[in-house]
């Protein structure tokens, strides 16, 4: 009576064993499914990036609600460049409501030595490219602060994403809701107030 005793033991152990590893192992796609999945991040899910690895005059793109958002680690000499030419600028101060708050400086960012813009003209929705070494050793005029210059239809703008009068496209570059997690860290879609947008 004792050995069926000690086998019922040994097969309720066992069973439960069974049954507990049966849990975890379906509790696994559970909770990655609570993760957002690529297509949730490109509708919209904050996005968090490592700025950190970004070396000083380096820029980097990653993808939010599907548009290109770069990231670039401004120089000292890249910073300096944002007064000489304000006066050919048509928002300097970022006045326009078409970013947050924290973009309204002649930066247009929280921390000065990194940009955060969409990477779409706000003429007819081109992308840029990067014209970041000054004057004609840009490619450009040799008055050229250096910044970036829409192929499409040739609209110019600094390297605070700032457009110059006379251009096609009529705002500056958008700034998306962010915030710093750390020293490093940086999450895109929300910012300090928690919107996302």
């Amino acid at each position: 009576m004792s050995a069926r005793l000690e086998d019922r033991r040994k097969l309720l152990i066992a069973t439960a064993g069974a049954g507990a590893a049966a849990a975890a192992a379906s509790a696994v796609p559970f909770v990655a499914s609570l993760t957002p999945s690529a297509r949730a991040r490109a509708a919209g899910a904050p996005v968090e990036v490592d700025a950190g690895k970004l070396a000083a005059g380096e820029m980097t793109t990653v993808e939010w609600k599907g548009k290109p958002v770069w990231i670039l680690r401004r120089t000292p000499q890249m910073l300096a460049t944002l007064e000489g030419h304000e006066g050919r600028l048509v928002d300097p101060a970022s006045g326009q409501a078409q970013q947050p708050g924290y973009a309204a400086n002649r930066h247009r960012s929280v921390k000065p030595e990194f940009l955060v813009v969409i990477g779409i003209c706000t003429h007819l929705g081109c992308s840029p490219s990067e014209k970041f070494a000054p004057g004609a050793a840009g490619g450009m005029k040799d008055d050229w602060p250096g910044g970036f210059l829409c192929p499409c239809h040739g609209s110019i703008f600094d390297l605070a994403g700032r457009v110059f009068r006379n251009q096609p496209a009529p705002t500056n570059l958008e700034v998306p809701p962010y915030k710093w997690l750390s020293d490093a860290r940086l999450l895109i879609g929300e910012d300090d107030g928690g919107d996302a947008a």
